[in-house]
């Protein structure tokens, strides 16, 4: 479910938002700040003054989660934003989100936390469990509270599906052969996760071989991720949820047994009870694939049904078509393009303590990489027309690929290629190391310095 400017205006003439949060009392800033989207006209004139004399940069966070929601008024907002810092903007809520995260260093006044709660519970009370003041205090989160963003959705109303129905192979008569598909194999449990489907769900919660997993799907991130969710001391495996909120446009998932918010990039708590469990979920190793790729190689495959229990337009193509297509971001993030355009493609690999990218277009003609990460030897293997990359550690080995797709190591010798392992013909193996394909804003953003990228 998508609420408009317009619906949420409709909310509010309904009675459906709450009254002002008790612990804001008497803040002068605070009923300036709030006359924006609650207040009669005076009221708003009068708080617009007010913050235009008092001339401090600090309600320009709360001032542009007014922007989004206050109508006709935005541009006397925009006005008095310009004014306390300096910026020309205009009414460009986007812009003024970059320069946000450009200016990290304006702590937000203490009136944005109940504010934005106010404004965001108006949307679905259900963002409560998300939105309690004890986990909206700037020491207990791992991100910043004015970038959050709102994306568009109520709770769930990117519905995940849970343990959902499978057929085989031969049942999917509904899937062309250069369709997308998420490709797992865990245990010899093989299946397949058409992306057509999963655009409009971006998160399964399964079990694969045996593992409990999650496959978290950014779609504005263009990342799948595949995590284990059954974490050491804990009874049961975690269930996530699309909240319904974005960071730097990227998706904040939930768990639903303590409705911590979490990153969904780096598999780590972020806002809620978790934040400081010092938790970072385990990547398992997910490709994308062709239908037709993915089937030739596993015939015994099982794929997800196009009965989820939901009715959505699930033709190929047709979820996020225009994002898909168009160069720019839906919603704001800073990202260096002076090398990489912020929707080109890379392969992202966290693992041994250390942090790579590889471009998609190093393929390029070149479908074997021999590289290392954190003092370990990697091979990966890449397709960039299937969007596929595997990675695999490869010891003191140098591999090379044939014609045919075979590969070959420095002595000649063919191994074969699984989803676990490079297997030699004594049977030495070399193991899969998880990784997945993301938009090159998405690496940028959530890990910048932090990583290396390969150059070729």
């Amino acid at each position: 479910m998508s609420i408009s400017r317009r619906g949420f205006a409709g909310l509010l003439s309904a009675g459906m938002v709450l009254p002002t949060t008790l612990w804001a009392q008497e803040d002068p800033v605070y009923e300036a700040v709030r006359s924006t989207v609650f207040g009669v006209n005076a009221e708003f004139e009068a708080g617009m003054e007010f913050l235009t004399e008092r001339d401090n940069p600090d309600v320009v966070p709360a001032l542009l989660t007014s922007m989004r929601f206050s109508g006709r008024r935005v541009r006397d907002i925009a006005k008095v934003m310009e004014a306390l810092t300096g910026e020309n903007h205009g009414t460009d809520w986007f812009e003024w989100m970059l320069w946000q995260e450009r200016n990290a260093q304006i702590v937000p006044h203490p009136s944005l936390a109940p504010f934005k709660r106010e404004v965001l519970l108006g949307i679905d009370q259900n963002f409560d469990l998300f939105l309690r003041p004890e986990y909206l205090k700037r020491d207990k989160m791992k991100i910043r509270l004015e970038e959050i963003s709102w994306g568009g959705v109520v709770k769930d109303g990117i519905p995940s599906l849970d343990n959902p129905k499978l057929i085989s192979a031969t049942q999917a008569d509904y899937l062309k052969d250069d369709d997308l598909v998420f490709g797992v194999s865990i245990n010899e449990d093989e299946r397949a996760y058409p992306l057509r489907i999963m655009g409009w769900h971006e998160m399964f919660n399964d079990v694969i071989g045996g593992v409990p997993v999650a496959l978290a799907y950014c779609t504005l991130c263009g990342s799948g991720i595949l995590f284990e969710t059954q974490v050491a001391g804990r009874r049961k495996p975690f269930i996530f949820g699309s909240s319904g909120f974005l960071y730097r446009s990227n998706k904040l998932m939930f768990d639903r047994e303590t409705h911590s918010l979490w990153n969904q990039y780096t598999g780590k708590p972020v806002v809620g009870p978790l934040t400081e469990s010092g938790i970072e979920l385990r990547q398992r190793p997910v490709v994308i694939t062709r239908w037709d790729s993915w089937k030739a190689s596993h015939p015994n495959t099982r794929v997800l049904s196009l009965n989820t229990g939901y009715r959505r337009n699930y033709g190929s193509g047709v979820v996020y078509r225009d994002y898909f297509a168009s160069p720019d971001l839906m919603f704001p993030a800073l990202v260096d393009q002076s090398k990489h355009r912020q929707k080109d493609y890379v392969f992202a690999v966290r693992q041994f303590g250390a942090a790579r990218a590889w471009p998609l277009d190093a393929f390029k003609g070149k479908p074997v990489i021999n590289d290392a990460i954190g003092g370990r030897n990697l091979m990966l293997m890449g397709d960039p027309d299937k969007r596929s990359v595997r990675a695999y550690e490869r010891g003191p080995h140098q591999f090379r690929a044939t014609p045919n797709g075979g590969l070959l190591d420095e002595a000649g010798t063919k191994w074969t290629v699984t989803e676990e392992a490079l297997v030699s013909p004594n049977g030495t193996q070399l193991p899969r190391v998880a990784g997945h394909i993301s938009y090159w804003f998405a690496w940028d953003n959530n890990l910048g310095d932090a990583a290396s990228v390969y150059d070729g």
